[in-house]
């Protein structure tokens, strides 16, 4: 495919999946510039496809707190607070994607009132570059449908972009949340390194719509914890040991704690540096009360929500663009693909189960920061370099008589490939964590779990396709 989709063929694609229920006359629709009719100044536009705002799909219904909401999280040593037997609100900004549907879901299970916000723009990143997540999902309603039937619970959904705040401040406005859970951004490195204009999205989706979200906590709930979830990325790979969020420094005998340097890596990252700056600034600026968790990669796809039936199913992403490192290993071997090590492997990150993922987010809910403070948490549980992986995956493959072959392919990223990599993450932990580590049972799992989906995998997007250095001004597409 030589030139990107068009934005005709895009919308023909969304409209004819599951995942819209409403005509295309009533819905406000988001798409970089190189898929629009027009183009701006910003490379990316707003297709206004009604003169009113998106209107709300879903009613999100009070319940009832259990003994364990209420009476705070049992392995941890902080209590929720709460003044009144009302359920917490806690809003999931991008709660169909990967992180935010699994902790939508739970935090539902946990009996909070959950509504969603979302785009739907995820799934259209996946007509654009022809790829697909290795599991089928179902679209975002008859996902929230399966788990009123299953549960009883209902969870709320808003259909529109939190670029526009018109559309936030109204659902801010109707859903009044205690929380805000911010996964609502644009989350892959490749993707912001394939053009001009996904750099340029990137940037203007992910700042521009966390500016928003914190100009309307601060018109519209001044006592709204927001939740953000950062990345380790922020940090780089310095030769010193990384903190959370904050270092103490002594300079020309004078000492002062100052926020941890940022070295970001990509246009994604350095996304997320800004996104933590506007954040602490509004923090003391306007009493804003925020936790930054700075999350390591995530791996996995089953959680004891998404297990209970199959259109609660999570995405899985293995291609070049949004896949991470493990997942796209386990697909590999499933299908007798060589793992690909980026360049000499050693790039050292922190990982953690997507079941930790949303521990961490009720621990950071049930234990808010105090207005005006911004927080730091370091959200990871192992440390693991890319050859490590790499031989975790081989040794679990040769359990199941799977012969695992791994080979070096050029790295397209610009990056240390051997560095000093020591992270702390102690104060998930002391909130009450208790981590799921990457043990040879759950190797075993994601191996048999990649095996079931073999048959779908594409081995065409499992190489990188996306270059750092080769970036350019033209749109390009990345599937062949």
């Amino acid at each position: 495919m030589a030139h990107l989709l068009s934005t005709t063929s895009s919308l023909n694609a969304l409209t004819s999946s599951r995942a819209y229920s409403k005509p295309l006359n009533q819905r406000s629709v988001i798409f970089p510039a190189s898929f629009t009719l027009q183009t701006s100044k910003f490379a990316f536009k707003r297709l206004t496809l009604q003169e009113k705002r998106p209107q709300r799909v879903c009613t999100a219904h009070a319940a009832t707190l259990s003994q364990e909401a209420q009476s705070g999280v049992k392995s941890g040593t902080h209590q929720i607070s709460s003044d009144s037997s009302k359920p917490k609100k806690v809003m999931v900004i991008g709660g169909d994607g990967y992180c935010g549907w699994a902790t939508a879901l739970h935090l539902s299970d946990k009996n909070y009132e959950v509504a969603i916000v979302d785009n739907l723009v995820r799934r259209l990143f996946d007509h654009q570059l022809g790829l697909d997540s290795l599991t089928p999902i179902a679209s975002i309603h008859n996902r929230i449908r399966r788990w009123k039937s299953l549960t009883g619970k209902d969870i709320g959904l808003y259909i529109g972009d939190i670029c526009d705040f018109e559309f936030l401040s109204e659902a801010f406005k109707s859903f009044e949340p205690d929380a805000v859970v911010h996964f609502g951004e644009q989350r892959s490195a490749p993707y912001s390194m394939i053009d001009r204009s996904r750099a340029v999205f990137t940037q203007q989706n992910n700042v521009i719509g966390t500016l928003n979200v914190l100009f309307a906590i601060k018109e519209f709930g001044d006592e709204c914890h927001l939740v953000k979830l950062g990345t380790m990325g922020e940090y780089g790979t310095p030769n010193i040991d990384i903190e959370e969020g904050y270092i103490t420094i002594t300079h020309n005998g004078r000492t002062d704690t100052l926020p941890y340097p940022k070295q970001a890596s990509s246009f994604y990252h350095l996304s997320k540096v800004h996104d933590s700056h506007n954040i602490a600034f509004t923090c003391k600026a306007w009493g804003i009360r925020a936790t930054d968790l700075n999350q390591g990669v995530v791996y996995g796809v089953r959680t004891d929500e998404t297990e209970m039936h199959e259109e609660l199913t999570n995405r899985f992403d293995y291609d070049g663009v949004f896949g991470t490192a493990l997942n796209r290993f386990c697909v590999q071997a499933a299908v007798g693909h060589p793992l690909t090590v980026y360049g000499k492997g050693g790039q050292t990150r922190g990982y953690l189960d997507i079941r930790d993922t949303i521990q961490c987010v009720e621990l950071a809910i049930a234990n808010p920061a105090k207005p005006g403070e911004f927080r730091v948490f370091n959200q990871f549980t192992e440390q693991f370099s890319v050859k490590e992986l790499a031989a975790l995956v081989t040794k679990a493959g040769k359990k199941l008589g799977i012969d695992v072959q791994t080979k070096s392919v050029p790295n397209p990223r610009v990056e240390a490939e051997e560095h000093y990599y020591n992270a702390k993450h102690t104060k998930l932990i002391e909130l009450g964590l208790q981590p799921h580590l990457l043990s040879d049972s759950l190797l075993d799992s994601l191996l048999n779990f990649a095996i079931k989906y073999k048959d779908r995998v594409d081995t065409k997007q499992i190489m990188p396709s996306v270059s750092w250095k080769k970036i350019g001004v033209k749109p390009k597409t990345v599937a062949a």
